[in-house]
């Protein structure tokens, strides 16, 4: 361990941790530090409201695909509970209310946004531009921008020169009126099956493009008796044995099923039999439209999605679902390469996002030790990070989606983990009286290579998912946006990793010795 050897001038650390997110993980992130002692710490986001993706997305029929007792935090729980899959207005409101019952909201500032970042080596600062003009000075930064952030709108030719209403479902017009359009959706991944059967209810005429079908699963969804809803809330014991048991479910569901394919591929196999029989009776008397909407590969690899109205929606007289591949995009309207143009008036894109996409993981320059960019090295070396969380030669820096982070199932659950990890080690450094931290590249390589090479056994890369079109996979054929593990090897990982597997260093003011800085006692 060496140390620097020049302090930083009086008073140029503007907040310890900056946080760049003011979504659940830049919320909970918030939490874990105050829990640590940390209150000096400011939390940015370039949106006018709190929620991350859940201010942003507000298209009809936005809910949660996971049971809401399990998309919560465990230590906070949402004090309402309308229905066993809440609506987006709810989760909205419930990250409202963590952020005050942790004092969250003064240390929140809104409408900025990050356009640079550098690690100034010779002060152990990080060096952050905002759009404003300014720039903030921190020591700690940690990066909570979530993998739902940069809208993929559809590569088409002509989409540019189309006259009509183009909308992308995370950008919603709620000043349009959609009513007695003739409606055209690119798109039908787990954010379509909630708008189609929305916009379904109002359109003249509804054409559906679909290029990948998605399997749908029966949605349990119902409302909670404010009995049932109060019960949860002042009984711990109950919500957190429910809640167990959802993450057992998920557990045994998804990591059972696609992280242990390889000793198990049977499962898949009999689940997409089960499912295709499921396809047949939800659309009897379709036979066409059964072998349209039925995918050719296996549950499990894309997002599991849940709906009641998704496939039932393409039997009614005005909508129409087109698998034909589309040519192009007029100015009035879609032309698909059997020569077909139909009319419309409205082009919603349900197209998703750009998740870790070359360039925008994070979506500005992040620059580290001798200038290195994030974005270049993950370009050129795969995507990687201890725990999701850190990366060698960028100190101070903390990711809460990071890639090999997130162990499938409830978003929050892998924020509660992250958000924790990173404020141990900011913790710890403070404790070491260190102002530099630093995953060490032998504790991020025997990681990264662990995962990695569980990752290439799971289903998602495996010919079971073929065809599939999953954004768990990246443009570099990894499945860098999944932690091939169970949530109880996340927790573990991220709540007991060696506090040594981090180096820690501090700026000595008149000293040109290194400084040693005690190893953990933990």
């Amino acid at each position: 361990m060496t140390a620097a050897i020049r302090a930083p001038r009086e008073g140029a650390v503007d907040h310890e941790v900056l946080i760049v997110g003011a979504g659940f993980g830049g919320i909970g992130t918030g939490v874990q530090l105050t829990k640590a002692g940390i209150d000096d710490f400011l939390i940015v986001d370039k949106n006018d409201g709190i929620g991350g993706t859940w201010h942003a997305n507000t298209y009809p029929g936005v809910a949660v695909d996971i049971p809401s007792i399990y998309y919560s935090f465990s230590y906070e729980p949402p004090k309402k509970w309308t229905r066993m899959f809440a609506p987006g207005a709810e989760v909205k409101q419930y990250a409202e209310q963590v952020v005050d019952s942790y004092n969250l909201r003064s240390r929140i500032k809104l409408g900025v946004t990050v356009q640079s970042a550098v690690w100034d080596d010779d002060n152990h600062v990080w060096r952050v531009g905002l759009d404003t003009g300014e720039t903030l000075v921190a020591r700690y930064i940690v990066g909570a921008i979530g993998a739902l952030e940069i809208p993929q709108l559809p590569d088409i030719p002509g989409i540019d020169t189309y006259a009509g209403k183009v909308v992308h479902t995370s950008r919603w017009d709620h000043d349009y009126d959609y009513t007695g359009k003739r409606i055209a959706g690119i798109g039908t991944g787990a954010t379509a099956l909630q708008l189609i059967p929305e916009l379904a209810d109002i359109a003249e005429q509804l054409t559906v493009f679909q290029r990948t079908p998605i399997w749908v699963a029966p949605k349990p969804d119902f409302p909670i008796p404010s009995a049932v809803s109060t019960a949860l809330l002042n009984m711990p014991v109950l919500r957190r044995s429910i809640r167990a048991a959802v993450t057992v479910a998920i557990d045994f569901g998804i990591t059972g099923i696609g992280v242990f394919h390889e000793r198990v591929p049977f499962l898949a196999e009999a689940l997409e039999r089960g499912g295709a029989r499921g396809y047949k009776v939800w659309l009897r008397g379709n036979p066409e439209l059964t072998q349209q909407l039925t995918p050719e590969y296996a549950p499990g690899c894309k997002r599991p999605s849940v709906s009641n109205r998704y496939l039932k929606t393409f039997t009614r007289p005005h909508v129409e679902l087109v698998t034909t591949p589309i040519q192009k995009i007029t100015e009035n309207g879609v032309a698909t390469e059997d020569g077909t143009v139909r009319d419309i008036d409205v082009l919603v894109c349900a197209t998703g996002f750009k998740v870790m996409g070359k360039g925008t993981t994070p979506p500005y320059p992040m620059r580290g030790i001798d200038g290195l960019d994030l974005n270049q090295f993950w370009d050129e070396n795969r995507f990687q990070a201890y725990q999701g969380v850190s990366v060698p030669k960028f100190p101070n820096a903390f990711l809460i989606t990071g890639p090999y982070g997130f162990a499938a199932g409830s978003y929050l659950a892998m924020i509660e983990c992250t958000s924790r990890h990173a404020a141990r080690a900011i913790a710890e450094s403070k404790r070491r009286g260190a102002t530099k931290v630093e995953i060490k590249q032998a504790a991020h390589d025997a990681y990264y290579d662990k995962y990695r090479r569980r990752g290439e056994k799971t289903m998602w890369l495996s010919p079971a998912c073929e065809g599939s079109n999953t954004y768990y996979v990246n443009y570099q054929g990894d499945a860098a946006t999944i932690r091939p593990s169970t949530h109880l090897e996340m927790w573990w990982g991220n709540k007991h990793f060696p506090l040594d597997n981090y180096r820690y260093s501090a700026l000595l003011a008149q000293s040109t010795r290194p400084l040693e800085l005690e190893e953990s006692r933990s």
